[in-house]
């Protein structure tokens, strides 16, 4: 049985009624008052009062304070009026029901209007965070396209200076090829009549003579009708083939601390990693000789990324990928810019195979396994996994305790955890 508070004071002005109800030592929260336009009741187990009022009051705007023991009510009246008493005499008890029934009516319609409210009002924001965020990936997308741009046209003009410059050098380089044979025939003439000036018969009547004698040698003394015999060149020289017999390969390990498994298998990644890079890649063809080396891509991939040109950067990461998939830093980096592109599964993916090639833990991987879990962490949170996303984050503090940033997000998920389920 409920105990009856029949002690109260109050009084009134023309536009509101104040009222002072004893708590006897209970104490009262916000959810123990319950206050419609004609129906006040507050409950207080054991204690119980109800008071139906004389005229309707705005309960919109009443108000209830609860300290030193009491409760202080301010009820602005509806209409300016002074009343004859704080309750309505004539509320027998079936009054009395009808009228507590339709204040708990009214008060579900309106907690039920102001959840709908709340409803749209959040909608709304969605939407509205949408829109932000559409506009903002616009604007980035349309920033990265203009840097694009700007590379291309920037190519494209460095590409023909280079062509302009190899047309200049192979003229000079034919206009200096044909001075040089020129120079270099010039000799070869003089010295050729040269020669041939001094084979010749100094006069004509002397050539008549020595014909004539020649006449009556029958072909004895033919050594001045002898013709002037070119120079021969000397022959090609032979082709041969020289063989190079190679050194073999020692570590100079001693016997005792031989790692002949481990050194075995070195030789076979160096082996595996040339011939992946010799290989007949389409995308291969028109790079340089030390482009195909994976560290300059994935160098190149970091500038790409410190621009803002995060596809760019993929699409190195992904060549070098190709030429070594043993690199774990080339999967973090990727990592990091699929989180900006917003493929987060990919991230996830990325980062969980750049754990799996960190192994074992040793002290120098540590920064980078930090940064595994920290990028697959962010990557779950923002697919609102926050539990996966919460033992990524702990892992990363067992690795670097003294991290506060890292501590701090973390903390922020174990909130929104905490947050959801209580909303759930």
């Amino acid at each position: 049985m409920p105990v009856w508070l029949r002690e109260h004071s109050w009084r009134q002005s023309l536009t509101a009624v104040y009222l002072s109800l004893p708590l006897r030592g209970a104490r009262a929260t916000a959810a123990n008052i319950f206050c419609s336009e004609q129906y006040l009741k507050v409950s207080i187990p054991p204690f119980l009062f109800e008071a139906v009022l004389y005229a309707p009051i705005d309960d919109t705007n009443s108000t209830a304070k609860i300290g030193n023991g009491n409760i202080f009510f301010t009820l602005y009246k509806k209409e300016p009026a002074m009343w004859d008493s704080l309750t309505l005499a004539s509320a027998d008890k079936e009054k009395l029901q009808h009228l507590r029934e339709n204040a708990v009516l009214k008060a579900q319609e309106k907690a039920k209007e102001e959840t709908e409210a709340k409803k749209i009002t959040k909608q709304e924001h969605k939407k509205y965070a949408l829109e932000a965020t559409m506009k903002l990936e616009e604007a980035e997308r349309k920033r990265i396209e203009d840097l694009k741009e700007k590379e291309r046209q920037k190519v494209t003009k460095e590409l023909e200076l280079w062509k302009n410059q190899q047309k200049d050098g192979d003229k000079y380089k034919s206009i200096q090829t044909k001075e040089e044979l020129h120079q270099e025939i010039e000799p070869l003439k003089e010295r050729k009549n040269e020669k041939m000036n001094k084979t010749r018969i100094p006069s004509e009547a002397s050539s008549k003579t020595r014909l004539k004698s020649t006449r009556g040698c029958h072909g004895s003394c033919s050594i001045f009708s002898q013709d002037l015999k070119e120079e021969q060149l000397p022959a090609p020289r032979a082709a041969a083939t020289i063989k190079v017999n190679f050194t073999p390969r020692v570590f100079p390990t001693a016997l005792r601390e031989s790692r002949v498994a481990e050194e075995e298998e070195w030789l076979h990644k160096q082996a595996e990693a040339h011939r992946i890079m010799n290989s007949d890649l389409s995308e291969l063809e028109d790079l340089k000789e030390e482009e195909k080396n994976p560290d300059w891509l994935k160098d190149k991939g970091n500038k790409m990324f410190a621009m803002g040109d995060y596809l760019g950067a993929v699409n190195a990461y992904n060549l070098a990928v190709r030429l070594n998939n043993k690199l774990p830093l080339l999967y973090l980096n990727r990592a990091a810019c699929h989180l900006k592109l917003r493929n987060l599964h990919k991230a996830i993916e990325d980062s969980s195979k750049a754990l799996e090639l960190l192994t074992p833990p040793v002290p120098d991987n540590e920064n980078a396994r930090v940064k595994a879990h920290v990028r697959r962490g962010t990557a779950f949170c923002q697919l609102e996994l926050y539990t996966e996303g919460l033992q990524d984050y702990e892992a990363a503090l067992k690795i670097d305790p003294k991290n506060k940033i890292i501590e701090k997000d973390a903390e922020k998920i174990r909130q929104l955890i905490q947050g959801t389920m209580q909303s759930s």
